[in-house]
């Protein structure tokens, strides 16, 4: 069973921020939401495309009242790396984000292959929304780097959401 239920508070948590400053979740939640983008690290293609696009939206988000970072694991060397080399000059870059930190938020972690540019261990991707309360509105956790919710679609059920008073689903417990 996860750890964290929509509707259930998510753990504080803060991370460095690469251009300076920490990101501290309960200090820089969102007017209608916070946007926790858990990205593999600048060893993976698809972040760096899933970041662009980001990139391009955050405004969509903004005017939405949502506060957006996207999180790694990487290093602050490797965490500049994607933020020089992917042109995502705009997005709140976290790095360093602990293997507990990430367990906390439920993410799967990987162990790096030794013929490859992967850290030694790393989380792999997540969306999560969090509510101003701090509580969990929304999860989309996987265990393969593939396939990203698409973030036109993300921005279509928040508008929902936000215009239908729609409630956190998923909320309820496995009993046995």
């Amino acid at each position: 069973m996860p750890n964290i239920l929509p509707t259930q508070a998510v753990p504080d948590f803060s991370v460095p921020l690469i251009g300076g400053g920490t990101f501290e979740l309960s200090e820089q939640l969102g007017d209608n939401f916070t946007l926790l983008v858990f990205y593999r690290g600048v060893h993976c293609p698809i972040c760096k495309m899933q970041l662009r696009e980001l990139q391009r939206k955050l405004g969509d988000f903004e005017k939405r009242g949502i506060n957006v970072v996207a999180i790694s694991m990487d290093s602050q060397e490797r965490a500049r790396k994607s933020s020089d080399e992917w042109d995502i000059k705009d997005v709140t870059l976290g790095y360093g984000l602990s293997e507990e930190q990430a367990r906390a938020f439920d993410l799967y972690i990987s162990s790096g292959r030794p013929d490859s540019e992967e850290p030694e261990v790393f989380s792999e991707p997540a969306l999560l929304l969090v509510k101003p309360d701090q509580s969990l509105y929304f999860a989309s956790i996987q265990s393969m780097p593939f396939t990203r919710p698409p973030l036109d679609e993300l921005l279509k059920g928040i508008d929902y959401a936000l215009e239908n008073d729609y409630p956190a689903r998923g909320e309820l417990a496995q009993s046995r």
